[in-house]
Order: structure tokens, then C-alpha cells, then sequence
């Protein structure tokens, strides 16, 4: 591969920002002409990464770098060496060089590994095509949710047209007690035990409905009482009588006859 050395020295120089830099020690081998083994020695040097380029100088405030490793092709991993802390960029091509690299400290050498290994532009691939992935799911359940209310609203009509305990109170057939309508509100029947509004504005429970009553209180006959109009109606429950107060003043009437008649008996002595 050819780079321009120029506009790599400045790249590797100017200010944009590096995604990794500290001081690393490389390992460097240097054959001894009187043997035939290999002597091994660390260099300190000052890394900065950017992109997939891996800089190294000899001083942090260097302006050149004396040298650079294109992390591409490569695999980053821990290695076993004299040196504590150390790990390896080995390529894939068989005789390219490996670089063998020793950090300060166990947190140091893990920060590397990670940024080392997500500096290649076939992990970036990956990771884009992973963020697509996770883009096109996403679209996909955006559209269910649109689209589920409008099915639940559905689901939800055919059932509560299915099941009569479903339906509202204004849909539901009149409940009879009695042989007449519970308490309701508003001129509506609604299910016994429910509440009324009085004058105040406050709630207070209904009375249980009274049982039919005969128009002649204790007439065998079944003629009408004195004082009461045989048109009458049976029931109290109606949009004039529907609060406890006029049902109480409804009934008043009725025992404010009988009392008339018996303090007239009381009178005339008869008890």
C-alpha cells in the first residue's frame, strides 16, 4: 500500500481529535551477527490512534511520527511474554510482522485491546450493518403500533356488541324491581344501590323501593283513602319524583292523610 507521506504526517499531526493515545512500549528485535538468536527490547513510544491508522512517536511532543500500522487485515489479542501486560496486532498475511505491544497497567492494556479491535473498517462494516438491522426492526414494529389500535379498536366494538355486560349503561335493557324501574339518573335507569344527588349537591344512598302498595291503606275493599285522588300513581319513580327529597315529600302526603284521620277518630272517640 502507498501513502502520501505528506498528508499522513499531517493527519497524524493536526488537531482532530485521536480515538486512543498513551504511551505503549513495542517490542523490537534486533539480530545479533555473532548469533544466531534474536535479542528482544522495548522501545517507549507514544501511540495515538485515529481512524485505522495506529501512529506512534518518539516523544508526546514529537511532530513527526517515526512510524505507522494500518489496523486492517489484523487481529488484536493478549500474548504471553516476559513483559506483564503485554498483548499483540498479528495479520492474517503469512510473514507480515507482528507488534508486540506492553501497557502500564491491566486497565491501560484493556482500553487498548477494545480500541484496537473496533478500529478496522470491516468492524465499522459490521457495525453499520448491525445498526441497520436494528433500523429496519424498528421501522417495522413503528408500523404495528400504528396500525395495532385501529384492530384493538375493532376487536374491541365486536365484543362489546357481542357481550350485553359490555354494552353502556344508556344501552342497557331498563332493570325492574318490583315490577317497576330501579333508581336512575338524569330521566336513566341504572342498576339498584346507585346514588342520588340531593339539594345540597351531596350524595346519599337511595332507600330500598317500597313494596306495591293498594291505593286504600287497610281497606279491604280496595276503595281509595279519604283525602287521597285516585289518580294517584302507583309508582314515584318518574323524572319529578327521582330524588330522595321529593320522594320523601311524595309519601308525606299520604301520612299526612292518615294522621288527619286519625286524630279525627281520636276526636270523635273511637280508637
Amino acid at each position: 500500500m502507498k501513502l502520501n507521506e505528506r498528508s499522513v504526517v499531517h493527519y497524524a499531526t493536526c488537531d482532530s481529535p485521536a480515538d486512543h493515545a498513551g504511551f505503549l512500549r513495542k517490542r523490537v528485535e534486533r539480530h545479533h551477527h555473532h548469533a544466531h538468536h534474536l535479542g528482544t527490547s522495548y522501545q517507549r513510544r507514544w501511540f495515538v490512534l485515529k481512524g485505522n491508522l495506529l501512529f506512534y512517536f518518539e516523544e508526546r511532543e514529537s511532530r513527526e511520527p517515526v512510524g505507522l500500522v494500518v489496523l486492517e487485515g489484523c487481529t488484536v489479542e493478549l500474548c504471553e511474554a516476559a513483559e506483564e501486560f503485554a498483548f499483540a496486532i498479528r495479520f492474517d498475511d503469512a510473514g507480515a510482522r507482528a507488534y508486540v505491544l506492553v501497557a502500564d497497567g491491566q486497565a491501560a492494556m484493556e482500553a487498548w485491546v477494545k480500541a484496537l479491535s473496533r478500529a478496522s473498517f470491516d468492524y465499522m462494516r459490521l457495525v453499520v450493518r448491525e445498526l441497520e438491522k436494528q433500523l429496519e426492526e424498528a421501522c417495522k414494529s413503528l408500523a404495528a403500533c400504528r396500525m395495532s389500535p385501529r384492530r384493538s379498536s375493532s376487536s374491541g366494538r365486536k365484543r362489546h356488541l357481542s357481550n350485553p355486560a359490555l354494552l353502556p349503561l344508556q344501552e342497557k335493557p331498563t332493570a325492574l324491581e318490583n315490577g317497576y324501574s330501579t333508581w336512575g339518573s338524569s330521566g336513566g335507569c341504572v342498576a339498584s344501590g346507585a346514588t342520588c344527588i340531593d339539594h345540597d349537591g351531596g350524595q346519599v344512598k337511595p332507600p330500598p323501593l317500597p313494596p306495591r302498595r293498594r291505593s286504600a291503606a287497610g281497606s279491604a275493599t280496595g276503595s281509595p283513602a279519604p283525602g287521597l285522588s285516585p289518580a294517584m300513581p302507583e309508582s314515584p319513580v318518574s323524572p319529578e319524583t327521582i330524588c330522595f327529597s321529593k320522594l320523601h315529600n311524595y309519601y308525606g302526603q299520604e301520612i299526612a292523610v292518615l294522621r288527619r284521620e286519625w286524630q279525627e277518630r281520636q276526636k270523635r272517640g273511637h280508637p
